[in-house]
């Protein structure tokens, strides 16, 4: 299974930051990719709350949707739109990756469950729930060739998340991203490598990297892991481009034998 991940700067005006995700996406077609996955907020980064919600749309309004599917369709692909901003009120949105299938149809949604309320030093913070609604389940779904577990980018810190999705039978788990520079230099790789080695699952990273129009600066460093925590392909830097690897789906059942964490799970008690 060949798959591709897009890494981007999306900046504030959306028109721009589809033409620049198509431009991509193309291009991981054109080299063999069968399922494409882009970063969160792929079709917008804003962080001034008035300008996101001047041009936020409802999910059933949003031309993003119709755009993106038509792609998928067209190119023959499975597109994973990693996260868009999606109006669900007056000065509410969700962070919601969605997958479309080869014939352009809607195959799942994921609303990111944990928000990110942050402060990292240096005047630089995050209240992401201000902003956005809370998810409130996990998601899986079927895709041609695997089944794929749905996490967005801080949800990586939440082990339990990708144990559910691997005992649900996931064997590739996206998490699409846009880590700030401090944080990802500092746990994006070892965060990665963790969650793929408990739970002996594919782990596909697509990532925004570099300084945005608003002002954020993000890692990128789009990166896919293997079952065994390998790090099969990485982009080491934050500029624009495309990730391509071939997976092989056994080497997730021949982890879980090695190493069958999954099933040794046991009651306890405490701490109270």
């Amino acid at each position: 299974m060949r798959v591709g991940l897009i890494q981007m700067r999306s900046g504030i005006t959306i028109d721009a930051n589809l033409a620049a995700a198509e431009e991509l996406i193309r291009a991981a077609a054109a080299d063999g990719a069968t399922f494409v996955a882009t970063p969160e907020t792929t079709h917008l980064v804003q962080k001034d709350a008035d300008g996101l919600f001047d041009v936020l749309q409802t999910p059933d309004t949003d031309p993003a949707m119709a755009f993106f599917a038509g792609l998928a369709k067209e190119l023959g692909i499975t597109l994973l739109i990693g996260s868009m901003a999606l109006k669900t009120g007056e000065r509410q949105a969700v962070n919601r990756s969605c997958l479309f299938g080869p014939d352009g149809a809607l195959l799942a949604t994921y609303d990111k469950v944990h928000m990110f309320d942050v402060g990292l030093g240096a005047g630089e913070t995050y209240s992401e729930s201000t902003n956005y609604r809370a998810g409130e389940r996990a998601v899986i779904a079927d895709i041609p060739g695997a089944r794929l577990g749905l996490t967005i980018c801080y949800d990586v810190r939440f082990a339990y998340l990708y144990r559910k999705l691997a005992k649900a039978g996931a064997q590739i788990i996206t998490v699409p991203s846009a880590f700030t520079r401090p944080t990802g230099k500092a746990h994006w790789e070892v965060l990665l490598r963790a969650r793929a080695i408990e739970t002996g699952s594919y782990i596909l990273a697509p990532a925004q990297g570099g300084l945005h129009e608003d002002g954020r600066k993000t890692w990128g460093h789009s990166m896919i892991v293997d079952p065994w925590g390998e790090i099969i392909a990485c982009l080491g830097h934050d500029e624009p481009g495309i990730l391509i690897a071939d997976l092989d789906l056994a080497k997730v059942d021949t982890a879980r034998t090695r190493i069958p964490s999954l099933a040794h799970d046991r009651p306890f008690s405490g701490p109270d």
